[in-house]
């Protein structure tokens, strides 16, 4: 489904914010698509992690892993909010 996505944003609206100079849009989904890509390759630390019973130097690498990708999917979101936002502000 992402992909399908970043396909729609790369073909449909990534042109009209370029024309108009949405500079730091665009920036800021560029970001957004690399933490993304590195929240992906986290995914299989993070659920061996947790496979695991719980141990001392376990529980701060579950923590880290945890609060990485609790940041991760929290930029998507504000950043899919303000690439949305300023989408419509350009038509």
């Amino acid at each position: 489904m992402g992909a399908i996505l970043s396909l729609f944003f790369r073909e449909d609206i990534q042109p009209v914010l370029e024309y108009s100079r949405h500079w730091s849009t665009l920036g800021l989904f560029e970001i957004k698509e690399h933490l993304v890509a590195i929240g992906l390759a986290l995914l299989p630390a993070y659920c061996a992690s947790w496979r695991q019973p719980a141990g001392g130097a376990l529980a701060r690498t579950r923590a880290a892993l945890t609060l990485i990708l609790a940041f991760i999917v929290w930029w998507s979101f504000l950043v899919g909010h303000v690439v949305n936002n300023t989408r419509g502000f350009a038509s």
